[in-house]
């Protein structure tokens, strides 16, 4: 056991776990426990919404005897300062609801339910039946009236997916025989009739609403292509979780107020840094769209050599189309962390890997692009060590350095990787 390994598993050991709840601004506000089901919370991860929609999460510690209405509301009446009315801060502090108005809200997903476009929940999945289960009960209870779920069994072992979707009416079942993500959601394009697709992974959870905000944004900007939504954690019960959520969760450099990148005329460049324009556990497209830039690239993601980066082409292939990206908070989601150490570890070389295999892909595709990434490149250098840039912002003392130098590792052999999963592909189509 390493010397890292050794620490996370002492503090794995000592950590207490945390309590995640939502806090709707427009309802009474509840005492928040320190102790459920018997287990004592440290803190408390808190989605806080108004009229559903995202404002904020701040993460509040619980004192022993929980946070009354009146404590918790000046938490957060302090933590949205920026969000809320002040009369709105004030009715907090006191442990009251607030009273913003919530029409325009409700209308535009009244209009998003009478008038938006057909979609598809596209969930590809592989040998993970219990998260699947859990995901797919979240889909089927989603107020959008014109959604169909559609699940891809990617190179199943056995028949558990196909015996957990077979508990759900109405949910389509496909087998893809071969290996990898990309070609799981490729299969999903060419079965897919409506004009959205949605991409939600098995190991998450959709809120209520999430098909309505994803089916509303596309209704109010319909010069969009694709859209990202919000990532929360759906709990927070071990370090690596806390870890995770730490280094950034997967919605790093998004936060919550929503975003559109229109190519020509956005701040930051379409090639780097890449966080704010999505994240494929959360994502959604016009159909046409997607399979113009030709769908998603084989040679990347889960399931390859390559490890992941299928998500991050596609949008970029989208934003050098000059085709529109939307961030849209509201339309939100779970995501439960991976709960031991190793598996942290894993996913975190992993993205090193897809990392730099994407960025192989991108100039193996399009060679023309190396000249704008080396002018890139110096940048680049500069945030790997700059403790205050996007890639190493939020990352806390004690968090064990084994982690981000597996990130480094993984970005070390990630172009090989790329190569090396071509080069399957390849072989396998021959």
């Amino acid at each position: 056991m390493t010397t890292t390994t050794a620490t996370a598993s002492v503090l794995a050991t000592a950590r207490t776990p945390d309590l995640v709840r939502d806090v709707e601004l427009t309802r009474p506000l509840p005492h928040l426990p320190a102790d459920t089901g018997g287990v004592r919370r440290g803190r408390a991860w808190l989605v806080v919404r108004r009229h559903g929609v995202p404002l904020g999460m701040p993460v509040l510690p619980l004192p022993a005897g929980g946070l009354p209405p009146a404590t918790l509301g000046a938490a957060l009446a302090d933590h949205l300062s920026g969000a809320l009315d002040p009369s709105d801060a004030d009715r907090l502090r006191a442990g009251l609801p607030v009273t913003a108005d919530g029409a325009a809200v409700l209308a535009a997903r009244e209009r998003a339910r009478r008038d938006g476009a057909a979609v598809t929940a596209v969930v590809c999945t592989r040998d993970r039946p219990d998260a699947l289960r859990r995901c797919l009960a979240s889909l089927v209870t989603q107020d959008y009236p014109r959604a169909t779920v559609l699940v891809v069994d990617n190179a199943p072992t056995g028949g558990a997916t196909r015996d957990v979707v077979a508990e759900f009416t109405g949910v389509r079942y496909v087998v893809e025989p071969a290996p990898g993500l990309s070609r799981a959601r490729n299969r999903a394009l060419s079965e897919v009739d409506t004009e959205l697709v949605a991409w939600i992974d098995d190991d998450e959870v959709a809120d209520r609403y999430w098909l309505t905000e994803v089916a509303r944004a596309f209704l109010e900007l319909p010069a969009a292509a694709g859209l990202s939504g919000l990532v929360v954690p759906g709990e927070i019960e071990t370090p690596a979780q806390d870890w995770y959520e730490a280094f950034g969760g997967h919605s790093k450099g998004r936060g919550f107020v929503p975003d559109v990148f229109v190519p020509g005329e956005m701040a930051q460049s379409p090639l780097y840094p890449l966080p704010p324009f999505g994240v494929g556990a959360n994502m959604a497209f016009r159909r046409e769209a997607l399979v113009a830039v030709g769908g998603f690239d084989p040679a990347l993601g889960a399931g390859t050599p390559a490890e992941g980066g299928e998500d991050t082409m596609v949008l970029t292939r989208l934003l050098l189309a000059g085709r529109t990206l939307v961030y849209h908070p509201a339309a939100l989601v779970r995501h439960y962390h991976r709960r031991e150490y190793p598996q942290l570890v894993a996913q975190m070389r992993g993205y090193g890997v897809a990392l730099t295999a994407f960025y192989t892909a991108l100039v193996w595709h399009r060679p023309r692009l190396l000249p704008r990434l080396v002018a890139l490149l110096p940048r680049a250098l500069r945030d790997v060590r700059d403790g205050d840039s996007l890639r190493n912002v939020g990352v806390r003392d004690g968090m064990p350095p084994e982690l981000m130098s597996t990130n480094l590792k993984g970005m070390l052999v990630g172009p090989w990787r790329y190569v090396r999963s071509t080069a399957r592909g390849r072989r396998r189509a021959k």
